[in-house]
């Protein structure tokens, strides 16, 4: 007797719920066997982004960056600890296990690296201060300070069917760590597998209550309620897009939307990727295997090929006898190189993109209509072959750079010089991705420029980077994913970029002190307090604004020259006066700038051991004005920020470092970055010493 399909359950407001309608049946996209059913009725949107904001958004304000990227670094560990049964469900979408791992690992990975940048990048603090401050008086009593602060909304995340495990994770990952509470809506046909994922994080307990929920089939009136603090991504068709950004509330409430949609990604092959090149032969490798991950059901999937006109023949030829070997089968099976579609209607809307693409190319390879299968039923999965096209006359086409077959379909065309190809890649009216495989500098550059203003992301392959490189059609943390025009007009991820998105930026006018006090970080003019030095005192005992007014010590001719024999710069400044008078930023020789930074140091380190257990460089150094033989110098150091481990028995201690001469004038400015123990002596060490 066949099981039932279970019932999908939403999350919301604390508790999974189950829609009172009659649901709609999801099958397996390989097998055509019932799956699960979804429906949302009678779910209270309203309430579920009411909650959100009061519950989920002030637990996670609460929390620091660095508490925030904990918490992601744990998630994302216990979803490792429990990918196998992700991977299960997975089969039922269709997706072989290598196409899984994008979809699963790589949303876990693309987690634990925005924990892992969170941790490295941002301060553990609450607020965000952004750029530098701007003095806006003479005596720096009036100065104003950018910060950032996350929305006290909710970002409601409409993602689409072909990755709903990277689709949700990926958007969720930047938003919890700027603070804001999320309601994640998979796209439906393959919302099981997002749902069971949802299951293991709200079970895992990590996340404070409220933020993540989830809406498993239609959102109904939700978008009726979204204000100015909210914020809306969707992934998926343009046109869906389109009418959601047009959105009634979304418009009165400039309310924050991003949409990443269709993409027409070219493939560029450059001149003198000839065959019998080792570019030819990895363009060749990335067009198919683009063509066939995820059964091409990939936004970053390449739909369009150039190549040299010369070059065409060789590389349908090539690409024919590739994709000859690549046939479709029952995901599950260890042998089976490319999976099924999402389903019967996706296979379906496939061919028919296929004959309106066929007004402008001729198919050179496959046939839509007739599957040849490794394994599984033509007739109950969703299986589609891969299919090559070739548009003669690109320029006189109109489809090819319209219309976009969402599978294993790709259409090579050619062009006859470097000028034609950018043109022919931007008559795509922007894209997520465009790649170009070049081995000649000059190819590269022309290449990239021309592409740039019409892409979110351009990747250049050649031999060098072959081994390393992560390939066309993967987005990774790091960087912005999302393109211009077409494509949405938006961008994900991009490391902090992407945190960013979810935050307030304003500009706070004050008194250094106030502004001090804000930003938890000590700014020109604000208070400062002298006393035991600084280097003296831990974690636990400094306090910004802490600060060391040092002796003054002489720079004499005898150090210089001592300096540039010692260290082997003689740069004629140091050393030659009638030179260095005839440089227009000299009067006389100088003072090294290192040698400047050394003496600083010389001043205000005290060389005992003590909290400060390293120096680990310096940011933003800048010499201001020159220092002559005779000249004497000063250091003010004051402890500007202070950032704890949350796992170390020492953290960060940023210090503001300014020296200057007998005049007063400024020599030199920089940051001083220490690593300084929480507690002095160590809790071990007094451990010790009392026994």
């Amino acid at each position: 007797m066949t099981a039932a399909p279970r019932r999908l359950e939403s999350h919301v407001c604390g508790r999974w719920i189950a829609g009172t309608g009659e649901g709609q049946l999801l099958r397996d996209a390989a097998t055509g066997a019932p799956v699960a059913e979804v429906d949302s009725t009678g779910l209270d949107f309203a309430a579920a982004l009411d909650y959100g904001r009061r519950t989920g958004g002030a637990k996670l304000r609460a929390m620091s960056f660095h508490d925030r990227a904990a918490m992601l670094k744990a998630l994302g560990l216990h979803l490792m600890e429990r990918k196998e049964a992700l991977y299960t469900e997975s089969l039922h979408t269709g997706a072989t296990r290598a196409d899984g791992w994008i979809d699963i690992e790589g949303g876990i990975g693309t987690m634990l690296t925005f924990a892992s940048k969170g941790r490295r990048e941002l301060p553990n603090t609450r607020v965000l201060t952004d750029g530098d401050v701007e003095p806006l008086s003479r005596d720096n009593s009036f100065s104003a300070q950018h910060i950032l602060t996350p929305l006290r909304g909710v970002a409601v995340h409409i993602n689409a069917f072909n990755f709903p495990v990277w689709g949700m994770l990926e958007k969720i990952a930047p938003t919890l760590l700027a603070g804001v509470p999320c309601i994640v809506k998979p796209a439906s046909q393959t919302a099981y597998l997002t749902e069971l994922c949802v299951r293991q994080i709200i079970a895992s307990g990590i996340l404070p209550e409220g933020a993540l929920q989830l809406i498993c089939g239609s959102v109904g009136d939700l978008l009726d309620h979204v204000t100015g603090q909210d914020a809306v991504t969707f992934t998926g068709s343009a046109w869906t897009g389109r009418k959601l950004k047009a959105h009634p509330a979304i418009v009165a409430n400039a309310v924050r939307f991003t949409m990443e949609a269709d993409s027409l990604n070219a493939a560029i092959l450059g001149p003198d990727a000839a065959p019998g090149t080792p570019e030819f032969d990895l363009f060749v490798k990335e067009v198919a295997r683009e063509m066939t991950a995820k059964a091409g059901q990939k936004c970053t999937a390449i739909r369009r090929v150039m190549a040299p006109r010369a070059h065409v023949e060789p590389l349908i030829d090539a690409l024919r006898e590739r994709l000859a070997k690549t046939l479709p089968g029952l995901p599950g099976e260890e042998a089976t190189r490319m999976g099924a579609l999402a389903s019967l209607d996706q296979r379906q809307e496939v061919r028919e993109r296929i004959a309106e693409l066929q007004a402008d190319a001729e198919i050179v390879a496959g046939d839509p209509d007739e599957v040849r299968l490794a394994s599984g039923d033509a007739e109950a999965g969703a299986f589609l072959n891969p299919v090559l096209m070739y548009c003669a006359k690109p320029f006189e086409a109109g489809a090819v750079h319209d219309v976009e077959a969402f599978g294993p379909v790709s259409t090579v065309m050619p062009y006859d010089d470097l000028e034609e190809a950018v043109e022919l890649a931007q008559m795509g009216k922007g894209s997520l991705v465009s790649s170009v495989f070049t081995d000649d500098p000059h190819v590269a550059e022309e290449m990239v420029l021309g592409l740039a203003p019409f892409h979110g992301r351009v990747y250049i392959g050649n031999r060098t980077s072959a081994k390393s490189s992560t390939g066309h059609g993967s987005p990774l943390a790091p960087l912005v994913h999302g393109g211009p025009g077409r494509a949405g007009g938006g961008e994900e991820m991009g490391g902090m970029r992407g945190v960013k998105h979810y935050m307030q930026r304003t500009a706070v006018q004050g008194s250094p002190r106030l502004l001090s006090a804000v930003t938890g970080r000590w700014i020109e003019g604000a208070e400062a307090q002298q006393g035991v030095h600084p280097f003296r005192k831990s974690l636990a005992e400094l306090a910004i604004g802490d600060q060391i007014v040092t002796a003054a010590r002489e720079v004499t001719q005898e150090d210089v020259e001592h300096f540039a024999h010692f260290t082997g710069d003689t740069f004629y400044a140091h050393m030659d006066s009638e030179a260095a008078k005839a440089n227009p930023f000299f009067d006389d020789r100088v003072a090294h700038g290192y040698l400047i930074a050394s003496f600083a140091a010389g001043l205000f380190v005290d060389p005992a051991p003590g909290p400060v257990l390293a120096n680990y460089g310096v940011d933003n150094l800048r010499f201001l004005t020159p220092v002559y033989f005779g000249d004497t110098l000063q250091v003010r150091l004051t402890c500007k920020e202070i950032n704890p481990r949350a796992n170390a028995e020492h953290g960060e201690v940023r210090w503001d470092c300014q020296v200057t001469n007998q005049s007063g004038d400024v020599v030199a400015q920089y940051d001083v970055l220490t690593m300084v123990a929480k507690t002095w002596p160590p809790v071990a060490e007094a451990v010790k010493a009392a026994e």
